[in-house]
């Protein structure tokens, strides 16, 4: 237990995962993508499913799950694609991860419709075998500073959200 840190579990792919989490204290839990059995084991305040296309938006919104995760976001069109599906689908809102990065987090986090981004760039595999936490921290600290200044300069996120994960 470390105060004021909340661990969630990420690459939930099935339900037993999901149960495993659950059980090992995850306080949140992020799946690639949105099987049928994940929706139905996941409570839509602490689960976000991966979603790739307006179908299986669709799918997770009727299954009681508004806010999403869009994966892979670049690969899928990244922003564009974000603004694409706005419009036909405003109620839903996104974590995007796949492909971002220092660069383009600020494009993401402009939009109304993407609540939060997640990315790797600033814990590379090769620092963390390497042990270079200073570097880590540094990049860290550059992501939060980066987000934080797009946050500031963009639509209010606090007033779209009702500070669950679940739809309204």
């Amino acid at each position: 237990q470390v105060p004021a840190v909340t661990v969630g579990a990420g690459t939930v792919t099935t339900p037993a995962i999901l149960q495993a989490a659950d059980a090992a204290g995850a306080a949140f839990f992020v799946s690639p993508g949105a099987t049928n059995e994940l929706l139905s084991a996941a409570d839509p305040s602490t689960f976000l499913p991966g979603v790739a296309t307006l179908s299986e938006m669709m799918r997770a919104f009727d299954a009681g799950f508004r806010i999403q995760k869009f994966f892979p976001a670049e690969a899928l069109g990244g922003t564009r694609f974000l603004k694409s599906v706005s419009a036909p689908l405003p109620q839903l809102q996104f974590c995007a991860t796949g492909g971002i990065h220092a660069g383009n987090l600020a494009e993401y986090l402009a939009l109304p419709s993407v609540l939060a981004i997640g990315g790797s760039w600033m814990v590379p595999a090769g620092l963390i075998r390497a042990g270079n936490w200073d570097e880590i921290t540094r990049l860290a600290k550059t992501a939060c500073r980066l987000a934080a200044g797009a946050i500031g300069s963009g639509p209010d996120k606090t007033a779209q959200s009702n500070g669950s994960l679940s739809h309204e």
